[in-house]
């Protein structure tokens, strides 16, 4: 990755969204969280610009005569590119540039920017070029040529293949190659994850920016990676929770979601974004502060929903409370979202009761069981340590009764190991 040049004088963009069925509070709306992706990605905003249309133009967009004008501001004003808040088709993007004379981008496009910027580890850096690939394959003209270099000149080109479909293949290659990739990396994942199966899991997930990171270091004691600025968090981090006397607590930060994810990318970051989905427990963190959390709320119950973890046990965390102006807002909370709590991660306040609210819930996940087996079962007694937590142990002269207690996966998993390597027999059974 190419460091990036700090005296490089930043790009100048125009943000423009298109607004259908005159919702122009919305597209407005939408445009300041571009915005911020745009000075995340490294651009100088210097305009906005709002189209009002009862449809899509299937060629510009916002239509021919707006993008004439928009040709006209991008003139005048000195900008570089033209950011979309949309997807554009490949059709679109070619006229818009054409029309303009500027490097035309939507939104999808300035994301998966940003992921590539911030990547940091293999993982990351394959899950971004793969979903980068993907976005690019319908959008292939002739300006991308230069990936002809991957590969030696003699006997890589078919007859009468054109250099257009060469690059498509090439392409096609590469994304093959990373899908193996990450294929590999999932399973790696895998074999890390069976060495915490029996801890309890408790994954944040949210809306990027919403303080997940800050809470993360505030409950833990550690010092991740926090900085004021979308996607600040690729990578999963996981850390040990300890509270009171409660066993293997592991808290999980996940990459934070946004609108208009793009697809590519929810795909490509799919063995990320399981940690969310083995999770026993997620917290849905909510910047209280922001004016249109209710919608932030909404994405991210959608890309749960897409990732089939939307049934889990939830506790809403409803966070920045320290900066919250109107406090009204908190009863109607409490009565919309169940279970629930407010806090402030930066300033700590309320934390220990965010953490009497874990405990609770995780002791309710939990399922009480009670097994007999011989008493000889050495290496079957040991799992049932490692799997659960032993409340009571009896031993008789030939056998021996536990009372214990685990989350359901556990018990499963446990069931599966007891029936798999006993020949004596045992007998098995959850308590209610």
């Amino acid at each position: 990755m190419h460091e990036v040049d700090t005296h490089k004088e930043k790009e100048k963009a125009i943000l423009v969204g298109l607004s259908l069925l005159g919702d122009r509070w919305e597209t407005e709306d939408h445009l300041e969280e571009l915005a911020l992706l745009a000075d995340t990605a490294g651009a100088k905003v210097i305009n906005k610009v709002i189209q009002e249309r009862r449809r899509i133009d299937a060629a510009y967009f916002i239509g021919r005569g707006k993008a004439q004008t928009l040709f006209e501001q991008a003139e005048d004003t000195g900008a570089d590119l033209v950011i979309f808040d949309d997807d554009l088709s490949p059709a679109q993007v070619r006229n818009l540039e054409k029309m303009t004379g500027k490097k035309v981008i939507d939104r999808s496009g300035l994301i998966l920017d940003i992921f590539a910027k911030r990547a940091k580890t293999r993982e990351a850096k394959t899950q971004v070029e793969l979903a980068q690939l993907n976005y690019m394959l319908p959008r292939l003209t002739r300006q991308w040529s230069h990936l002809s270099r991957q590969v030696g000149g003699i006997g890589t080109k078919g007859p009468g293949e054109t250099q257009l479909e060469t690059d498509r293949r090439l392409i096609r290659n590469r994304i093959a190659h990373l899908t193996r990739a990450l294929e590999k990396i999932k399973s790696q994942r895998y074999v890390r994850r069976k060495g915490r199966e029996d801890g309890f899991k408790i994954a944040l997930v949210g809306y990027t920016n919403a303080g997940k990171s800050t809470l993360l270091n505030t409950m833990t004691r550690s010092d991740v990676f926090v900085e004021d600025r979308l996607f600040a968090t690729l990578d999963p981090t996981i850390r040990k929770l300890k509270i009171e006397n409660f066993r293997d607590l592991l808290l999980i930060d996940t990459v934070g979601f946004i609108r208009k994810l793009p697809h590519n990318l929810v795909a490509s970051f799919k063995s990320t974004l399981e940690e969310a989905t083995i999770a026993d427990l997620l917290l849905h963190v909510v910047d209280v502060t922001h004016p249109h959390f209710f919608e932030h709320i909404k994405v991210v119950k959608e890309v749960l929903n897409e990732l089939d973890c939307s049934t889990k046990p939830t506790l809403y965390v409803f966070n920045k409370i320290d900066a919250l102006k109107e406090n009204t807002v908190i009863e109607r909370l409490k009565k919309e979202f169940s279970p629930c709590i407010f806090i402030s991660a930066a300033k700590g306040m309320f934390v220990n009761d965010l953490q009497k609210e874990i405990v609770k819930l995780a002791a309710s996940s939990l399922q009480q069981i009670e097994l007999t087996l011989d008493i000889n079962s050495n290496s079957s007694i040991s799992k049932i340590y490692e799997l659960t937590e032993v409340l009571e142990t009896k031993y008789e002269d030939t056998y021996v009764k536990i009372k214990a207690k685990a989350p359901e996966e556990n018990i499963e998993i446990l069931q599966s190991y007891l029936n798999k390597h006993l020949q004596n027999g045992f007998s098995f059974n959850i308590l209610k």
